[in-house]
């Protein structure tokens, strides 16, 4: 990674800083939102802004306030002259999306020059345009989702392709402990043959292989398998697409120990081919009463 330390994030209100720190955050960078710049040259003395630190800041400045320019160039000074690296980055976006945002939101326009959404956004332009002309980094954010807003980052801030890869969890539960609310998507396997009535296998888990033998020895189990893994696997690369950085997918059995925790594991395996963060979890697990 060859980005400076230390990332500024300013802009227009409206343009995307929040979506740009939720980015920046899961592209590695620690960040700090609304910081004064009567603050910002503290960081200079910060070992993670030398130039041969791998930690990476972001720190998003709300810089509306006219007091508050003379003290953000001079901290931006400081840093300079202490050698502290940094890089500004300005998001600007079209009038007439910022327009509709806050039409849409219904929220006031934090420069209330003027009296249409148009003159309170011709005024921060106005008020912003020396930070603007400061900027090291300029990103129109007009026609960027958010999965594209990551990979734009990615190139311009960090010099680097970004791959938008997702978290995968692969979680067995019991329906008489509660479904799982965190669920994605969500699949009751209690139509399987239940080990829990074969005496020898009562105590046993699903992580164990006489209960998961006995469990794939039934046809309906691997035509189960058979049938969701593709589904699952066209449905995920959507997920991700739109920034989602996890998904849970949840199966269910009576109690979380036999049938839900052998077809979790089972299906984890599958999607590990295709899919680099997959991790199976069992919920339920360690609740053996009655788990039938």
């Amino acid at each position: 990674m060859s980005s400076e330390p230390l990332l500024i994030v300013t802009g227009l209100s409206g343009a995307g800083k929040t979506e740009a720190m939720k980015a920046l955050e899961d592209l590695g960078y620690f960040c700090i939102d609304n910081l004064p710049p009567s603050l910002l040259t503290q960081l200079s003395e910060l070992p993670t802004l030398k130039a041969d630190s791998r930690e990476r800041i972001a720190i998003a400045m709300d810089v509306r306030g006219r007091s508050m320019f003379t003290d953000l160039f001079a901290a931006l000074d400081v840093l300079r002259s202490n050698g502290a690296l940094h890089k500004i980055l300005f998001l600007d976006c079209a009038d007439d999306l910022l327009v509709r945002r806050y039409s849409e939101t219904r929220r006031r326009h934090p420069v209330r020059e003027g009296h249409s959404l148009y003159e309170h956004i011709a005024a921060e332009r106005k008020l912003l345009s020396k930070v603007r002309e400061r900027a090291d980094l300029i990103l129109d954010t007009t026609r960027i989702n958010p999965r594209e807003l990551k990979m734009r980052l990615g190139r311009i801030v960090m010099n680097q392709e970004v791959s938008i890869d997702i978290d995968i969890d692969i979680m067995s539960f019991g329906f008489k402990h509660g479904v799982p609310l965190d669920a994605d998507m969500m699949f009751d396997v209690r139509f399987l043959p239940n080990p829990y009535y074969d005496a020898t296998l009562r105590d046993l888990t699903g992580l164990d292989k006489p209960v998961a033998d006995y469990i794939f020895l039934q046809p309906e189990t691997n035509r189960f398998i058979d049938e969701i893994c593709p589904l699952i696997e066209r449905w995920i690369p959507l997920h991700a697409s739109t920034g989602k950085a996890r998904l849970t997918i949840a199966l269910g059995c009576t109690g979380g120990q036999h049938r839900s925790v052998s077809v979790a594991e089972c299906i984890s395996k599958r999607l590990k081919k295709y899919f680099s963060q997959v991790l199976p979890f069992h919920r339920d697990l360690q609740k053996k009463n009655n788990a039938y």
